[in-house]
């Protein structure tokens, strides 16, 4: 302990070190200047221990040399000032998990359940579809269209997918309907309208204003094409076209007493996507007539 005080006491005298260690007459002189520094803090050291503290200093025994730096260094330096980085780098991770938490549930999550809830749904409208269709070419259409709904999922494409899925859906659900196809005969409402055509304007063209009605009497809203204009629109009336001897005859109907005794024109049974009509109709449908 003593030899390190002497070597501790040369390092902070750095100059004597260097002036003395030259020589041994300057390491007598080194060894004296040494008594006289104890001497001075009224300390005894005997001469064999300055010597080791001497010889100490020269061979570097207590001399602290660091380790070389290191990926191990470092961790070990990481792990001792853990306490200055730990707080803020939990506080970034608590973060982190909180927005990633969010999205999450927010997005990954229900796209997730949509993707697997889509072949569900296509497996059971397409038995449905088979189970209630009168005609063939329905059930294969619909056939058609759950492959691609399941190469548009295969392909990635989950709106062009959903479209499909939607599109089955309306197909089963037209399927299912019943309805009566009847004539507008309401006080103060038109039960017909004649147009003139824009490709013969010397011609006419004859409507009945119809709407659909099923078992509970209830007006039903359909998806109707305009041929006016090639536009499709939801209504609950909507005009269908005749020839003008029954369009005469309803007409005459009605001006009998106010009330067609022949109202119902047409029926949609389950299983078929299109009515069956009581009176010719070459099928041309208007939505407006104001």
């Amino acid at each position: 302990m003593a030899a390190m005080d002497v070597v501790d006491t040369l390092r902070h005298q750095a100059g004597i070190a260097e002036r003395e260690l030259d020589g041994e007459a300057r390491r007598e002189r080194l060894l004296q200047r040494l008594r006289e520094l104890y001497q001075a803090q009224g300390i005894d050291v005997p001469d064999h221990v300055l010597q080791e503290g001497i010889d100490a200093l020269e061979q570097e025994r207590f001399q602290y040399n660091p380790v070389p730096r290191s990926w191990r260094t470092r961790v070990a330096g990481a792990w001792v000032l853990r306490r200055h980085w730990v707080p803020p780098v939990a506080i970034l991770a608590a973060l982190i998990i909180v927005l990633y938490s969010v999205y999450f549930y927010m997005d990954v999550l229900p796209d997730r359940r949509l993707r697997a809830s889509i072949p569900v749904s296509l497996d059971t409208s397409l038995s449905t579809i088979t189970a209630i269709a009168k005609e063939p070419k329905i059930i294969e259409q619909a056939r058609i269209q759950v492959a691609q709904a399941r190469q548009a999922l295969a392909d990635d494409e989950l709106d062009k997918a959903q479209q499909i899925q939607s599109e089955i859906e309306t197909l089963k659900e037209r399927l299912r309907n019943y309805y009566t196809i009847r004539v507008v005969s309401r006080q103060g409402e038109m039960s017909g309208v004649w147009r003139v055509p824009d490709i013969n304007t010397s011609g006419r063209n004859y409507y009945l204003i119809v709407e659909a009605v099923d078992r509970d009497n209830r007006v039903v809203a359909l998806e109707i094409l305009n041929e006016e204009t090639n536009q499709r629109q939801v209504v609950k009336t909507w005009g269908i076209r005749v020839d003008e001897n029954t369009f005469n005859s309803i007409a005459a109907d009605k001006q009998d007493d106010g009330i067609i005794q022949g109202n119902v024109v047409g029926e949609k049974q389950p299983g078929y996507l299109e009515p069956t009509f009581s009176i010719p109709t070459p099928g041309g449908r208007i939505t407006q007539w104001d």
